[in-house]
Protein backbone atom coordinates (compact mmCIF):
# COMPACT_ATOMS: atom_id res chain seq x y z
CA UNK A 1 0.00 0.00 0.00
CA UNK A 2 1.41 2.87 -1.10
CA UNK A 3 1.55 5.76 2.01
CA UNK A 4 0.35 9.22 2.29
CA UNK A 5 2.48 11.59 1.41
CA UNK A 6 2.22 15.02 2.93
CA UNK A 7 1.82 17.44 0.02
CA UNK A 8 0.85 21.13 -0.03
CA UNK A 9 -2.77 20.71 -0.53
CA UNK A 10 -3.25 18.17 2.49
CA UNK A 11 -1.57 20.93 4.20
CA UNK A 12 -4.48 23.25 3.43
CA UNK A 13 -6.76 20.82 4.24
CA UNK A 14 -5.11 19.77 7.36
CA UNK A 15 -7.53 21.67 10.40
CA UNK A 16 -4.90 22.06 12.85
CA UNK A 17 -2.38 24.49 10.21
CA UNK A 18 -5.74 25.64 8.11
CA UNK A 19 -5.28 28.47 10.12
CA UNK A 20 -2.07 29.54 9.04
CA UNK A 21 -2.44 28.14 5.27
CA UNK A 22 -3.57 31.50 3.66
CA UNK A 23 0.01 33.17 5.08
CA UNK A 24 1.55 30.03 3.64
CA UNK A 25 0.57 28.86 0.97
CA UNK A 26 -2.53 30.47 -1.30
CA UNK A 27 -0.64 33.09 -2.39
CA UNK A 28 2.56 31.64 -3.49
CA UNK A 29 2.85 31.82 -7.51
CA UNK A 30 2.40 27.87 -8.54
CA UNK A 31 5.85 28.64 -10.62
CA UNK A 32 7.42 28.12 -7.28
CA UNK A 33 6.13 24.45 -7.31
CA UNK A 34 7.70 23.99 -10.71
CA UNK A 35 9.20 20.60 -11.08
CA UNK A 36 12.29 21.57 -13.28
CA UNK A 37 13.71 23.28 -11.23
CA UNK A 38 17.17 21.99 -9.07
CA UNK A 39 16.48 19.09 -7.05
CA UNK A 40 17.69 19.07 -2.91
CA UNK A 41 19.39 15.45 -2.53
CA UNK A 42 17.99 13.75 0.72
CA UNK A 43 19.87 10.20 1.80
CA UNK A 44 17.18 8.08 3.92
CA UNK A 45 19.27 5.11 4.77
CA UNK A 46 18.71 2.31 7.02
CA UNK A 47 20.28 -1.21 8.64
CA UNK A 48 17.94 -3.63 10.20
CA UNK A 49 21.17 -4.83 12.36
CA UNK A 50 21.94 -1.35 13.36
CA UNK A 51 21.11 -1.97 17.33
CA UNK A 52 22.08 -5.21 19.20
CA UNK A 53 19.79 -7.53 21.57
CA UNK A 54 20.36 -4.74 24.05
CA UNK A 55 19.04 -1.86 22.05
CA UNK A 56 22.69 -0.56 21.50
CA UNK A 57 23.74 1.17 18.56
CA UNK A 58 26.62 -0.89 16.76
CA UNK A 59 29.29 1.35 16.16
CA UNK A 60 30.41 -0.32 12.61
CA UNK A 61 27.14 -0.36 11.54
CA UNK A 62 26.28 3.20 11.90
CA UNK A 63 29.74 4.32 10.88
CA UNK A 64 29.36 2.10 7.67
CA UNK A 65 25.43 4.31 7.65
CA UNK A 66 26.82 7.44 7.48
CA UNK A 67 29.54 6.37 4.99
CA UNK A 68 27.54 5.21 2.69
CA UNK A 69 25.21 8.29 3.07
CA UNK A 70 27.67 10.93 2.66
CA UNK A 71 28.85 9.12 -0.38
CA UNK A 72 25.35 8.84 -2.14
CA UNK A 73 24.87 12.61 -1.32
CA UNK A 74 28.37 13.81 -2.91
CA UNK A 75 28.61 11.27 -5.52
CA UNK A 76 31.66 9.54 -5.01
CA UNK A 77 32.68 5.71 -4.06
CA UNK A 78 35.36 7.00 -1.50
CA UNK A 79 34.04 8.28 2.45
CA UNK A 80 36.96 10.23 2.74
CA UNK A 81 36.76 11.97 -0.19
CA UNK A 82 32.80 12.45 0.02
CA UNK A 83 34.16 13.92 3.23
CA UNK A 84 36.78 16.44 2.01
CA UNK A 85 33.69 18.02 0.52
CA UNK A 86 31.98 18.60 3.09
CA UNK A 87 35.56 20.05 5.85
CA UNK A 88 38.75 21.07 4.63
CA UNK A 89 42.29 20.45 6.87
CA UNK A 90 41.62 24.26 8.52
CA UNK A 91 38.45 23.95 9.08
CA UNK A 92 37.34 24.67 13.04
CA UNK A 93 34.29 22.15 13.43
CA UNK A 94 31.39 21.95 15.87
CA UNK A 95 29.29 18.87 15.60
CA UNK A 96 25.97 20.12 17.04
CA UNK A 97 24.33 17.15 18.80
CA UNK A 98 21.50 17.07 21.05
CA UNK A 99 21.67 15.50 24.92
CA UNK A 100 17.77 15.31 25.84
CA UNK A 101 17.56 12.10 27.85
CA UNK A 102 15.72 10.32 26.43
CA UNK A 103 16.35 10.44 22.87
CA UNK A 104 19.69 11.82 22.69
CA UNK A 105 22.84 11.61 20.04
CA UNK A 106 24.01 8.65 19.54
CA UNK A 107 27.87 8.91 21.03
CA UNK A 108 28.45 5.80 18.30
CA UNK A 109 27.47 8.50 15.65
CA UNK A 110 29.23 11.70 17.06
CA UNK A 111 32.47 9.15 17.15
CA UNK A 112 32.46 8.25 13.48
CA UNK A 113 31.62 12.02 12.50
CA UNK A 114 34.89 12.96 14.52
CA UNK A 115 37.07 10.31 12.99
CA UNK A 116 36.03 11.20 9.53
CA UNK A 117 37.02 14.87 10.27
CA UNK A 118 40.05 14.13 11.73
CA UNK A 119 41.09 11.50 8.82
CA UNK A 120 40.51 14.55 6.46
CA UNK A 121 43.22 16.63 8.39
CA UNK A 122 41.44 19.27 10.53
CA UNK A 123 43.33 18.97 14.02
CA UNK A 124 41.54 17.20 16.86
CA UNK A 125 41.89 20.51 18.91
CA UNK A 126 39.52 22.02 16.50
CA UNK A 127 37.07 19.70 16.67
CA UNK A 128 33.81 20.29 19.47
CA UNK A 129 31.26 18.05 20.11
CA UNK A 130 28.45 19.89 22.53
CA UNK A 131 25.07 20.87 22.76
CA UNK A 132 24.04 23.18 25.42
CA UNK A 133 26.91 25.38 26.13
CA UNK A 134 27.78 25.98 22.65
CA UNK A 135 27.75 29.44 23.56
CA UNK A 136 30.57 29.42 25.48
CA UNK A 137 32.47 26.74 23.73
CA UNK A 138 35.20 28.48 22.40
CA UNK A 139 35.45 26.13 19.18
CA UNK A 140 31.63 26.94 18.33
CA UNK A 141 32.24 30.79 19.12
CA UNK A 142 35.21 30.76 16.26
CA UNK A 143 33.67 27.72 13.60
CA UNK A 144 33.98 27.66 10.43
CA UNK A 145 31.70 24.21 9.79
CA UNK A 146 28.70 23.01 11.36
CA UNK A 147 27.55 19.57 11.17
CA UNK A 148 24.12 19.23 12.50
CA UNK A 149 23.20 15.87 14.33
CA UNK A 150 20.01 14.77 16.33
CA UNK A 151 17.27 12.54 16.99
CA UNK A 152 13.51 13.02 15.66
CA UNK A 153 10.76 13.47 18.19
CA UNK A 154 7.33 15.02 18.66
CA UNK A 155 7.56 18.11 20.42
CA UNK A 156 5.21 20.45 22.91
CA UNK A 157 6.12 23.28 21.25
CA UNK A 158 7.38 22.93 17.99
CA UNK A 159 5.54 19.78 16.76
CA UNK A 160 8.93 18.25 16.05
CA UNK A 161 12.25 18.43 17.17
CA UNK A 162 14.55 17.92 14.72
CA UNK A 163 17.68 19.38 12.83
CA UNK A 164 16.10 22.74 12.38
CA UNK A 165 15.04 22.73 15.96
CA UNK A 166 18.59 21.81 17.22
CA UNK A 167 20.13 25.22 16.57
CA UNK A 168 17.62 26.78 18.99
CA UNK A 169 21.17 26.68 21.76
CA UNK A 170 22.53 29.21 19.38
CA UNK A 171 20.61 31.92 21.16
CA UNK A 172 20.74 33.11 24.71
CA UNK A 173 16.74 32.82 25.65
CA UNK A 174 15.53 29.86 23.44
CA UNK A 175 11.91 30.43 25.29
CA UNK A 176 12.10 33.71 23.29
CA UNK A 177 11.29 31.77 19.94
CA UNK A 178 8.27 29.50 21.44
CA UNK A 179 5.49 31.52 20.15
CA UNK A 180 3.18 30.91 17.52
CA UNK A 181 4.49 27.08 17.74
CA UNK A 182 7.58 27.75 17.40
CA UNK A 183 6.70 29.03 13.61
CA UNK A 184 10.26 31.45 13.35
CA UNK A 185 12.75 28.69 13.87
CA UNK A 186 14.56 29.13 10.90
CA UNK A 187 15.90 32.59 12.03
CA UNK A 188 18.44 31.19 14.09
CA UNK A 189 19.71 30.41 11.32
CA UNK A 190 20.92 33.64 10.04
CA UNK A 191 22.19 34.34 13.30
CA UNK A 192 26.21 34.63 12.66
CA UNK A 193 27.13 32.38 15.06
CA UNK A 194 25.89 29.66 12.39
CA UNK A 195 25.24 31.66 8.82
CA UNK A 196 26.53 29.33 6.10
CA UNK A 197 28.49 26.93 8.36
CA UNK A 198 26.55 24.11 8.33
CA UNK A 199 27.92 21.73 5.80
CA UNK A 200 25.68 18.60 6.80
CA UNK A 201 22.49 17.50 8.80
CA UNK A 202 21.56 14.36 9.78
CA UNK A 203 18.63 13.63 11.55
CA UNK A 204 18.57 10.30 13.44
CA UNK A 205 15.88 8.36 12.88
CA UNK A 206 17.13 4.83 14.89
CA UNK A 207 13.85 4.93 17.39
CA UNK A 208 12.36 8.11 16.67
CA UNK A 209 9.47 9.00 19.47
CA UNK A 210 5.99 9.70 17.26
CA UNK A 211 3.70 10.69 20.04
CA UNK A 212 3.75 12.88 23.26
CA UNK A 213 1.80 14.86 25.24
CA UNK A 214 3.01 18.22 27.11
CA UNK A 215 6.52 19.26 28.14
CA UNK A 216 9.25 16.73 27.84
CA UNK A 217 6.94 14.07 27.67
CA UNK A 218 8.46 10.16 26.85
CA UNK A 219 6.78 7.19 26.75
CA UNK A 220 8.95 3.76 24.53
CA UNK A 221 5.74 2.70 23.49
CA UNK A 222 5.60 5.70 21.35
CA UNK A 223 8.60 4.92 19.61
CA UNK A 224 10.03 1.96 17.20
CA UNK A 225 13.04 0.70 15.70
CA UNK A 226 13.13 2.51 12.17
CA UNK A 227 16.94 1.90 12.63
CA UNK A 228 17.74 5.02 10.18
CA UNK A 229 19.40 8.31 9.43
CA UNK A 230 18.25 10.78 6.89
CA UNK A 231 21.20 13.12 5.84
CA UNK A 232 21.63 16.00 3.53
CA UNK A 233 22.82 19.80 3.33
CA UNK A 234 19.23 21.32 3.12
CA UNK A 235 17.64 21.14 6.88
CA UNK A 236 14.48 22.02 5.57
CA UNK A 237 14.00 19.15 3.22
CA UNK A 238 15.48 17.16 5.64
CA UNK A 239 12.99 18.19 8.17
CA UNK A 240 10.26 18.03 6.05
CA UNK A 241 11.39 13.99 4.73
CA UNK A 242 11.15 13.06 8.94
CA UNK A 243 8.31 14.76 9.24
CA UNK A 244 6.63 12.39 6.26
CA UNK A 245 7.58 9.55 8.13
CA UNK A 246 6.12 10.49 11.56
CA UNK A 247 2.69 11.18 10.04
CA UNK A 248 2.87 7.97 8.54
CA UNK A 249 3.99 5.91 11.33
CA UNK A 250 1.01 7.66 13.20
CA UNK A 251 -1.56 6.81 10.95
CA UNK A 252 -0.41 3.19 11.21
CA UNK A 253 -0.31 3.28 14.90
CA UNK A 254 -3.42 4.74 15.77
CA UNK A 255 -5.26 3.68 12.28
CA UNK A 256 -6.50 6.97 11.08
CA UNK A 257 -5.27 10.30 10.37
CA UNK A 258 -3.74 11.96 13.54
CA UNK A 259 -2.19 15.21 12.80
CA UNK A 260 0.96 16.03 14.41
CA UNK A 261 -0.30 18.42 17.47
CA UNK A 262 0.78 21.31 17.22
CA UNK A 263 1.59 21.46 13.40
CA UNK A 264 5.16 21.27 12.79
CA UNK A 265 4.56 24.54 10.56
CA UNK A 266 8.14 26.08 11.10
CA UNK A 267 9.18 23.66 8.70
CA UNK A 268 7.35 24.98 6.32
CA UNK A 269 7.93 28.31 7.07
CA UNK A 270 11.30 27.60 7.19
CA UNK A 271 11.02 27.36 3.50
CA UNK A 272 8.56 29.80 2.48
CA UNK A 273 8.61 32.44 4.52
CA UNK A 274 12.24 32.23 5.77
CA UNK A 275 13.85 30.92 2.26
CA UNK A 276 15.80 28.54 4.17
CA UNK A 277 15.42 25.35 2.16
CA UNK A 278 12.43 23.63 0.68
CA UNK A 279 9.89 21.57 1.78
CA UNK A 280 8.29 21.30 -1.63
CA UNK A 281 8.52 17.55 -2.15
CA UNK A 282 8.64 18.33 -6.44
CA UNK A 283 12.32 19.79 -5.19
CA UNK A 284 13.69 17.28 -3.22
CA UNK A 285 14.99 13.91 -4.23
CA UNK A 286 14.86 10.98 -1.83
CA UNK A 287 17.56 8.49 -2.00
CA UNK A 288 16.75 5.50 -0.05
CA UNK A 289 19.30 3.22 0.65
CA UNK A 290 19.74 -0.06 2.80
CA UNK A 291 16.64 -2.01 4.55
CA UNK A 292 13.71 -0.95 2.44
CA UNK A 293 11.04 -2.47 4.90
CA UNK A 294 8.73 -0.62 6.81
CA UNK A 295 10.03 2.62 5.27
CA UNK A 296 6.54 4.34 5.48
CA UNK A 297 7.68 6.93 2.72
Amino acid sequence: MKEKVYTRRDFLKDSSAAVMAGSLYLNIPKKLFAQDEKKEKVVLIRDKDLLDGSKRVRSEIISQMLDQAVMSLFQTNDPLEAWKKIVKPKDIVGIKSNVWGNLPTPPELEKAIKKRIMEVGVSEKNISIRDRGVLSDSIFQKATALINARPMRTHHWSGVGTVLKNYIMFVKKPWDYHGDTCADLATIWKLPIVKGKTRLNILVMITPLFHSVGPHDFSAQYTWKYNGLIVGQDPVAVDYTGVQILMAKRKEYFKEERPINPPPKHVFLADTRHHLGTADPAKIELIKLGWQEGILI
